[in-house]
């Protein structure tokens, strides 16, 4: 147990989290029997995410279905019929959980919770705190770096969004080998902000500055603080703030990605669509 005196109550991850009074926390505990879940893809690629359960459940996109029947017997690879849509079983890996993600908040990119993950040096074993959850789609990454050994702490302030984050953070833990230990907290995180040591901070909010004043004193040394920023006016704000709370900008800047792709007459082209700017990103370092 993390807390000393953790109760089950109603939440809707009911029978899944515990919450500890004193701070508002929600801890992810370890479970003898997980839910088993299934990946699978319609034929254009579109990614359902379903539980495995013996009775009829709604399923959007697919209609009302007992899965458990539908994939009895079958492996990754066989494909199913659901009304007159065949699907493939896929395996229940990072990117597969991902596209098939129950979604509220807008999620930070592969390309940049890759670049985060890099230049934070985050690793197997760390504590993360990550602030805000939103969906949960930063969350999954970490957690996939982490492992059985490290601890992600997330925190997030609207209920309605933590719901949906912990959700996708409950699959993840039932489909990945290696979960992390995970504690939940409510609130903003300048407010919440666990009082142990963290290896790396993530912050994704509309204001940076009370929050990096907050966590910054919670680094390890030589540990490192991320931000993303939607605006330039926003990532000045954090460079500021990095470095009135002594921290040491590494880094600041965009991503910028363009996917390539076959044409009809021979040769590769950019594909048509948005150029690959998501949000502006800061890296600082205690020293």
């Amino acid at each position: 147990m993390v807390f000393e005196h953790a109760l089950y109550l109603s939440h809707p991850l009911r029978g899944y989290l515990r919450q500890n009074h004193a701070n508002r926390s929600w801890y992810i505990p370890s479970r003898t029997t997980m839910a088993d879940y299934s990946v699978l893809m319609e034929k254009e690629g579109r990614i359902h995410v379903v539980e495995v359960v013996d009775e009829m459940v709604k399923h959007k996109g697919l209609g009302v279905i007992n899965t458990a029947t539908l994939l009895a017997n079958s492996k990754i690879g066989d494909e199913v019929l659901v009304g007159q849509k065949y699907l493939t079983i896929m395996p229940t890996r990072l990117p597969e959980l991902i596209s098939g993600m129950a979604r509220r908040a807008q999620t930070i990119s592969a390309k940049d919770a890759g670049f985060f993950i890099t230049k934070l040096g985050i690793g197997a074993g760390d504590t993360v705190l990550e602030a805000g959850l939103g969906s949960g789609g930063l969350s999954m990454h970490l957690a996939r770096v982490l492992g059985e050994t490290g601890h992600l702490i997330t925190a997030e302030p609207r209920d309605e969004h933590a719901s949906v984050g912990l959700t996708n953070l409950q699959r993840a833990s039932a489909c990945f080998s290696g979960f992390p230990k995970h504690t939940h907290l409510e609130g903003m995180v300048e407010d919440v902000a666990p009082a142990e040591e963290i290896n790396a901070i993530i912050l994704d909010m509309p204001v940076h500055p009370p929050a990096i004043a907050a966590c910054a004193p919670k680094l390890v040394f030589g540990g490192r603080i991320g931000c993303y920023a939607p605006t330039t006016s926003q990532l000045e704000a954090c460079w500021k703030a990095c470095e009135e709370a002594d921290l040491t900008v590494e880094w600041a800047g965009e991503l910028m990605e363009r996917q390539w792709g076959l044409t009809s007459k021979g040769g590769m082209r950019p594909v048509n669509g948005p150029f690959g700017h998501t949000a502006f990103l800061l890296i600082a370092q205690k020293r």
